[in-house]
């Protein structure tokens, strides 16, 4: 895969290094507790309070958190496919006459991290959280990809990546709330379809980026079978096997290896979101 000469957006947040309480434009959980103390405690005026912590730490978060165009190779990787999703994502909002906002922001950490979705951990693999509209990334994820699930790479990183803009797309298109609402009502076969479909608007990503425009993550020969085997290598039947040594598929959550490789193919193969739909589909 070609990327980089890839544009960068500077849509990177970086968090790595920070300490599991430090959130961009926040004092920390260490730093909200000590103002809450001095406020109901010490009687002290709330803006007091935060300017004085603000000075004992050394600034609010936001001057420590890097946010723009990484220095390293691995940030700038993440950097310019998230461009590239933004860029084909943007034609085919334009082309359905609707306008494409990118996520808030693509927040590389290391190990733990506060979200508006809760604690992000790193155990938790890459995820999408629909509150702020952020993709979190632990970049030790790339090792677990290719050594406990087999899918080397960089084109399976970046399906990973362009799954979960997947995600932001449905947000944006209103198919993570009502009425598919998979997460959020626990309905197992719900958020198969939910994850299915990212896969799929990966595959439309795929099919698209460097198509037409300059600058852009270009595919190379053999990227597609990279693709395919990131997706074969976290189907919920094959992880629950190597995990477990069984499969139950009442508990999956993203879908088999078969039908994760199918959606992200028909994504592919179609170039088309329309072709998209596993909400409506009889089969996955």
């Amino acid at each position: 895969m070609r990327w980089q000469g890839g544009k960068q957006s500077g849509n990177i947040e970086d968090r790595r290094g920070l300490g599991p309480g430090v959130a961009a434009g926040g004092l920390g959980i260490g730093g909200v507790v000590a103002v809450l103390v001095g406020v109901f405690v010490f009687d002290i005026e709330p803006r007091q309070m935060i300017s004085a912590v603000t000075d004992i730490t050394g600034g609010a978060a936001s001057q420590q958190v890097a946010r723009g165009t990484p220095e390293d190779e691995a940030g700038r990787f993440v950097g310019a496919v998230e461009t590239s999703t933004t860029t084909v994502w943007t034609d085919i909002f334009r082309q359905s006459g609707a306008a494409y906002t990118p996520t808030a922001g693509m927040v590389l950490y290391s190990e733990a991290t506060p979200t508006a979705c809760g604690r992000g951990e790193a155990a938790m693999g890459p995820f999408y959280c629909p509150a702020d509209k952020k993709v979190y990334l632990d970049l030790t994820f790339w090792n677990e990809l290719e050594t406990r699930f087999g899918a080397a790479g960089d084109f399976a990183r970046a399906y990973v990546i362009a799954h979960e803009i997947g995600h932001h797309v449905q947000n944006l298109r209103g198919e993570l709330s009502a009425p598919h609402g998979a997460r959020m009502q626990g309905d197992g076969g719900r958020q198969v379809r939910v994850e299915l479909q990212a896969d799929c608007y990966a595959g439309v990503w795929a099919a698209r980026t460097g198509a037409a425009t300059a600058g852009q993550v270009a595919l190379e020969e053999g990227d597609i079978a990279e693709g395919l085997a990131a997706a074969s290598a976290v189907g919920d039947d094959t992880i629950q096997r190597k995990t477990q040594g069984r499969v139950v598929p009442d508990a999956f959550t993203h879908g088999t290896s078969d039908q994760r490789m199918r959606w992200f193919k028909r994504g592919y193969d179609t170039g088309d979101p329309a072709q998209c739909d596993t909400f409506r589909a009889r089969a996955l």
